[in-house]
């Protein structure tokens, strides 16, 4: 553990950018002098286990009963197999621990009196099985090591074959994100009653980075369904997408992009329409230039589809994945000459790419969002695109579990090494590229190409990852970002902080020492619609919590303007570090 004489660093409620390089500074000093000691993290992902419930947590505190509805969360549940012929079998990357996700109940039952109640489910029970009978997992991971005992021959095989498809939906390990009423797809969930908790929830599909989605019963969160994207179009047959697709706020259509790996690789941009069920491909991308790469997330406006390629290319034109059994392992070396390529498609006219882009080389995991504005003067339109970037791929190992939970020395030895500490605190950054206004409504017309322009750049902790906004200023200008960040306390993440993107400051939740939270998803309060001035930040944020030395969780509930607590929900059990989440809405929720 940390030496007692420690000297304990205050934690600031709010900076201005005036503060961002000493805050900044101040937590690449304390990730180097390994603060992290102090701040546990084990119980997050260790001995966690199911609750089928429903039971019901107590409430401390308020939560708004216009808050009302179901707090839907994922990501992984179990990293460890026991008793296999092989040993103990242990996950070695956070990505790849087996799924588990949770359901919490936000229960009005007056304009005062709000319940919570709370049930999960393992949603790879089928993946365990195989683990445990053979001491290896049959599927490809994200980061988890080959077994080492595979020779060159299966080593071949597995190339030849790839990963197969699978009917069983407990046996693929999908659990990043959540999509609801998602179009096109063969859904085995139950007719939704119009009346109820969840009006107008027909059905619920967790996604990831590859196109399998797995459908769950959004009562119970059983796994019922396992469909591919080539469900929704025969061209869509590539085996790698993005667990963030983008949803259009005024219709739902559904928008994702499909990489097909090989000699010539090739991105397909798809949309999926809510009033047909019908998909079509925006753009199909491939060139000598552009390469497979890992995408987590991408970026979506009123016109525009813009899919960045980033600087994690994938090694042999994709057949690496496959040879070096995951992806982390194939990606190849980060080069400052890998630049970051930016596809505008555009998304009402059927012109397929009228933009192209480049921006130095970088990485990023999660887009915040996106918005477009005119240029009176020349008619052409300013796209801005916020996202989470890191300047290379160092971060991608500091979520080893063995660096997370601090084992054998990674820790120390990640965060030790100062160039790629500060290369592995994340920084919130505005590209705009200027889209020039169309003169031809003539498909196939070659796309102009551009540098983009960066117009600002914030720092860690003042900005963190697990990015959200008030989801009614998706596609529109934004001023608030909320994320999970860290200020030198952890080797995950020590507090939640509201990023101002106008003013360039930030707010920190005052949280006790070794409190750790989840991604902060935004309730926004209903407007009364009688010329009520509305306030982006006008509403809550729900974040799971884990209180690493009690080794219990709460549902935390604070004012998204000051970050001041209102409410919990405890547990007296441990939920375990998820990834993503939504929150459904309860219809006629109380104001």
């Amino acid at each position: 553990m940390a030496t007692e004489n420690r000297q304990v660093r205050k934690q600031p409620a709010f900076g201005g950018p005036e503060n961002e390089d000493a805050d900044f500074e101040t937590a690449v000093q304390g990730m180097l002098e390994a603060d992290f000691e102090d701040w546990p993290n084990e119980a997050g992902m260790e001995g966690l286990n199911e609750i089928r419930g429903p039971i019901e947590l107590p409430v401390k505190g308020t939560i708004p009963a216009w808050a009302a509805g179901t707090l839907y969360r994922t990501g992984p549940g179990q990293y460890v197999v026991e008793d296999t012929p092989k040993g103990t079998f242990r996950t070695t990357h956070w990505f790849d621990g087996l799924g588990h996700s949770h359901k919490f109940s936000i229960i009005a039952d007056s304009k005062s009196s709000v319940r919570v109640e709370y049930t999960s489910r393992r949603q790879s029970q089928a993946l365990y099985d195989a683990i445990k009978r053979d001491g290896k997992r049959p599927d490809i991971g994200f980061g988890q090591k080959m077994d080492p005992c595979i020779g060159l021959f299966g080593k071949i095989m597995s190339v030849w074959k790839g990963t197969p498809k699978r009917d069983n939906p407990e046996l693929d390990n999908v659990s990043v994100a959540f999509q609801p009423n998602v179009p096109g797809l063969p859904s085995k969930a139950k007719a939704a009653a119009e009346s109820g908790h969840r009006k107008g929830l027909k059905n619920l599909w967790i996604t990831t980075d590859h196109g399998h989605m797995k459908e769950i019963d959004q009562n119970t969160l059983e796994p019922i369904g396992i469909a591919h994207q080539e469900a929704l179009h025969p061209l869509l047959k590539g085996p790698l997408s993005c667990a963030h697709a983008q949803r259009d706020p005024e219709t739902g259509d559904f928008y994702n992009y499909n990489l097909e790996m090989g000699y010539k690789s090739a991105y397909r941009v798809f949309r999926a329409s809510t009033s047909t069920g019908a998909t079509e491909i925006l753009a199909t991308i491939s060139a000598p230039d552009v390469k497979p790469a890992y995408i987590h997330s991408f970026f979506f406006t009123p016109s525009f589809v813009i899919l960045c390629i980033p600087s994690s290319h994938i090694g042999m034109m994709g057949l690496h994945v496959p040879w070096k059994g995951n992806m982390v392992d194939a990606m190849e070396p980060f080069e400052e000459s890998k630049l970051c390529k930016w596809f505008v498609i555009d998304r009402i006219g059927n012109r397929g790419v009228v933009a192209i882009f480049d921006s130095p080389a970088a990485f990023y995991f999660h887009s915040v969002n996106s918005f477009e504005e005119r240029d009176e003067k020349t008619g052409d339109l300013d796209v801005c695109c916020d996202v989470m970037q890191y300047p290379n791929l160092d971060i991608i190992r500091a979520y080893e579990l063995d660096v997370m939970l601090q084992r054998n020395g990674a820790a120390k030895n990640f965060w030790g090494d100062e160039e790629r500490n500060r290369n592995s605190h994340v920084r919130l950054t505005r590209w705009k590229l200027k889209v020039p206004k169309p003169y031809t409504n003539e498909p196939n017309i070659p796309a102009p190409r551009r540098n983009a322009e960066k117009i600002f750049e914030i720092k860690a902790p003042h900005a963190g990852e697990l990015p959200t906004i008030n989801p009614e200023y998706a596609t529109k200008k934004h001023r608030y970002v909320y994320s999970i960040a860290n200020r030198g306390y952890s080797t995950m993440f020590d507090t939640i902080v509201k990023t101002d993107v106008s003013t360039l400051s930030a707010t920190f939740w005052d949280n006790p020492k070794g409190h750790t939270p989840g991604e902060p998803i935004f309730v926004p309060r209903p407007k009364s619609g009688q010329g009520e001035l509305e306030e982006e930040d006008d509403g809550v944020l729900l974040s799971v919590v884990l209180d690493g030395t009690g080794k219990t969780s709460y549902l935390l509930c604070l004012d998204a303007k000051t970050l001041k607590e209102l409410g919990r929900a405890e547990c007296d059990f441990a939920i375990g570090f998820g990834f993503h989440g939504i929150h459904w809405p309860a219809p006629a929720a109380p104001q």
